[in-house]
């Protein structure tokens, strides 16, 4: 079982604020911004309260505020005039941040509370795209550098999971408009990161396209299955993990044997491991896009 972590090195607090260890270390001598504990080998470590601190700090710090000044504030006054500063047009790094902290703490309140913040001026597109994407860029990072624990990457995309699910009913209450190609959207066998698949849904029902949403680890033959239901069918799939890099191109020639082998089938490919498909296994029925925005935008 993995373990929740709530103690951070240097390290960590570098990869979660932005800020280098080295500036933090100076900050913290010379400034005492931060309170470290010490393990039994005497290495500073940090709680999530510090993390916090930090954070905020960064916030102070990128507003241009001189560390020497913000020193010298009450702690308690710190988060206040973090929320006292922010202008609408200047809250990117405060919400990811806020973001953040609910992930490390397990905070659904602080994550909602800022998400429905963000409903006030922008659609929930503009939130997944100026927020959502960059929080899931940077986790993923936060991740491999093990910052963060796969229990804190599962809370944090549960959530976002349950906005892109609501949001995409609200939308589906209405008969789409575009129903001379059926897209279906599905994942291969044994994949399971769903939160692209669910966001591209969500885009085709808002431009007003009939879609079937199928989900994670789809067998093969159930994509045969859907072809005898709907004609002018457009495939769409995530290869994030399966198949992997070397299978991947097998497992399009399997799709293209049985199931994109007719003029009116199509297939777009999206996904870190679709990207080592070489250009002879495409043709003009497979495509493969480098992100959401490179297919959407051509909606």
């Amino acid at each position: 079982m993995n373990s929740v972590k709530n103690i951070f090195n240097i390290k960590d607090l570098e990869n979660l604020s932005g800020i280098k260890a080295h500036t933090i270390r100076i900050w913290e001598k010379r400034y005492n911004i931060l309170e470290p504990m010490r393990t039994d080998t005497n290495i500073r470590v940090y709680d999530i309260k510090n993390l916090q601190k930090l954070l905020n700090i960064t916030t102070l710090h990128n507003f241009g505020y001189k560390i020497s000044a913000i020193s010298k504030m009450p702690p308690e006054k710190i988060p206040v005039l973090v929320k006292e500063i922010l202008s609408k047009s200047s809250l990117a790094d405060h919400v990811l941040n806020n973001f953040k902290l609910a992930m490390m703490n397990f905070d659904q309140s602080l994550f909602l509370n800022t998400y429905n913040s963000l409903l006030q001026d922008k659609s929930f597109k503009e939130i997944f795209y100026d927020f959502f994407l960059p929080l899931l860029n940077e986790i993923g990072h936060l991740w491999q550098t093990n910052t963060i624990t796969p229990a804190h990457e599962h809370f944090i995309s549960f959530l976002i999971k349950q906005k892109l699910a609501s949001n995409t009913e609200k939308i589906q209450t209405t008969p789409p408009t575009k129903t001379d190609r059926t897209f279906v959207l599905y994942l291969p066998l044994n994949e399971i990161h769903e939160l692209g698949l669910m966001f591209l849904n969500y885009e085709l029902s808002l431009n007003g396209y009939k879609t079937v949403y199928l989900g994670e680890s789809v067998p093969l033959e159930n994509l045969r299955d859907v072809k005898t239901y709907f004609s002018n069918i457009t495939f769409i799939t995530y290869t994030t993990v399966e198949p992997n890099n070397n299978e991947i191109a097998d497992y399009v020639e399997e799709l293209k044997k049985h199931v994109i082998n007719d003029d009116e089938t199509r297939l777009c490919l999206f996904g870190r491991n679709a990207q080592y498909l070489d250009a002879e296994i495409l043709n003009p029925n497979i495509r493969v896009f480098d992100s959401i925005s490179d297919f959407t935008n051509k909606l």
